[in-house]
């Protein structure tokens, strides 16, 4: 067909009202976040809502293709899970990768065989559809969890098992619907070995395909385009969506290798870090607030108020006995106490994931399932209502709002190529011990200096005897061959103190006490040396360390 018979899917005339509304509806969602964070409601409620009200129940706006919310649902889970994984750090979630890796695999089977008996038994629901219902809402969502729970403060472990949960139970949850719609739609059965066989197949092939990509990509991608930060994040952000592409393409979960790829991207000694993060978690908001309005636009209040009743009935099954009981079953094993249980079993909100899934039955050939799309999505609105706002009450309730958990230390690496450095960000958090060591106590290694300290907005050109506080923001000059020594330093020091190490001499080379002196810093000792002097203050050790009591100056 020649170019100009072509018919346009939007013309000149449509665009405009279509960015003005597309425009209106952004801008709106990005002022709900405050309202959302002062009444503690997830902003997933918000969302939904002006989807709703742009729906036929509001504007008139009409939208009711589920192949084509399917689609877009899954463009917009890709983004999320990038997003989470590239701003994830490994070792928040280190120590519980193997509870929440359990609790998503193990609890998920837990969970959708009884939700399943609860619809089977009490909606009277055939199995294969109760089956399907129970595999839609098994998978937790993280924003819901998170965005209640800025002001409350949990032990490590227990934020680590819920980050890493909601990230790595989508990719089972999804492959545990499309199979039983599958058989649901078309009767093809088989031995439920031979089902979870192919499920740990493609679930430890996807993680290799990312793990590949994401390893390669990281090495890569910096010497080729590391120039400009904004191509260099976009370029970040695409390796995860090509790793889903990839594992697809290859019969094997795409979600988990674009998780797997990112969280290797994120956790990588990448150029330009703040840039890659802050491109990243700008599509994720936009991925979310698209997929939420979506979603609320394809759902109609008429058919809404038919299913509260069966919403609430499978909500109370999966709120207070297919939750806790996976919980236990799963994280037992881990010596987790039973009240970080509780938590755990009350903090599995549901969000994005099962109202999207929702729509597979329908898309795979299931007759008769157009309700299943609205007792979920009235499920997840009700029980996000009722389980968000009473998040922090729980957690001080069971003693887990009390435990005072802030971030130490933060840092950001900016590169500059041309002079050969790079430039290292550092924020002293209210646990961190760098607060009252001063400067040359750091003891950094040679080719990193502290350049300019930042306190209560006033940039401080620090001395070696300026003493650090709270709050304070440090801008660290390095070489590229010190700046991981460096950040290995300023990370032992905010949390074992000015002291942190002392028996091990830096990592510098040969010439370290010249260079050290040069800068008026005292190195440390050597294995079996005691501590040595330094030009300008004497001993290393401080004063009040020494006898004598501590001596406290303003910074020069």
């Amino acid at each position: 067909m020649p170019i100009a018979q072509a018919p346009a899917l939007i013309t000149n005339q449509q665009l405009t009202p279509f960015l003005l509304v597309g425009t209106l509806v952004l801008l709106t969602c990005v002022v709900a976040v405050r309202f959302a964070v002062r009444s503690g409601l997830p902003t997933l409620l918000i969302y939904l809502a002006i989807g709703v009200a742009l729906g036929d129940g509001g504007l008139g706006i009409r939208f009711s293709s589920a192949d084509l919310t399917q689609v877009l649902g899954y463009s917009a889970l890709v983004l999320i899970l990038a997003e989470g994984g590239l701003t994830t750090s490994w070792r928040s979630i280190e120590k519980s990768v193997a509870p929440a890796g359990v609790l998503a695999t193990v609890g998920i089977v837990v969970s959708v065989l009884v939700v399943g008996s609860g619809a089977h038994y009490l909606l009277h629901l055939p199995w294969t559809i109760a089956l399907v219902l129970g595999a839609v809402v098994s998978s937790t969502d993280a924003a819901a969890v998170f965005s209640v729970l800025r002001r409350v403060p949990l032990p490590p472990r227990l934020t680590g098992i819920l980050e890493a949960e909601s990230s790595f139970n989508d990719p089972p949850a999804v492959l545990i619907v499309v199979a039983l719609a599958d058989q649901a739609a078309h009767g093809s059965s088989g031995p439920l070995w031979l089902l979870a066989l192919t499920a740990i197949g493609e679930l430890a092939g996807g993680a290799v395909i990312g793990a590949g990509i994401g390893w390669a990509g990281g090495k890569l991608l910096p010497k080729a385009a590391s120039t400009s930060s904004g191509l260099f994040s976009i370029g970040i952000l695409a390796l995860p969506v090509l790793a889903y592409a990839l594992a697809n393409q290859a019969h094997t979960s795409g979600f988990i290798a674009t998780y797997v790829a990112a969280l290797i991207l994120g956790n990588l000694p990448l150029p330009h870090r703040p840039a890659v993060r802050g491109f990243a978690q700008a599509m994720g908001w936009v991925a979310q607030i698209g997929l939420f309005v979506l979603l609320g636009l394809l759902a109609s209040p008429g058919r809404l108020v038919h299913q509260l009743v069966p919403a609430v009935v499978i909500g109370l099954v999966l709120l207070l006995v297919a939750r806790p009981l996976s919980v236990l079953i799963a994280v037992t094993p881990f010596r987790i106490p039973l009240r970080e249980q509780a938590f755990l079993s009350w903090a599995g909100l549901r969000g994005a994931v099962p109202i999207v899934l929702a729509t597979v039955p329908a898309t795979a050939g299931i007759h008769g399932v157009d309700w299943l799309f609205d007792l979920v999505f009235v499920l997840v609105v009700i029980f996000t209502l009722v389980q968000g706002p009473t998040l922090p009450w729980v957690a001080q309730r069971l003693g887990l709002g009390d435990v005072h958990h802030t971030v130490d230390v933060e840092l950001e690496v900016t590169p500059l190529e041309e002079l050969g450095a790079d430039v290292l960000q550092v924020q002293i958090g209210q646990t961190s011990q760098l607060a009252g060591v001063e400067v040359f106590e750091l003891r950094l290694p040679t080719g990193a200096d502290v350049t300019l300290v930042v306190r209560d907005g006033e940039a401080i050109v620090p001395a070696p005897d300026t003493i650090l506080r709270h709050g304070d923001q440090l801008l660290i000059v390095a070489t590229p061959q010190s700046r991981a020594r460096a950040e290995a330093r300023i990370r032992a020091v905010s949390e074992g103190g000015r002291l942190a190490e002392w028996h091990r001499s830096p990592p510098a080379g040969r010439d370290a006490p010249a260079a050290a002196a040069g800068r008026g810093v005292a190195p440390g000792p050597r294995d079996g040396e005691r501590p040595t002097t330094g030009p300008r203050r004497g001993p290393v050790l401080p004063r009040h360390v020494r006898g004598a009591p501590p001596r406290r100056r303003e910074p020069r």
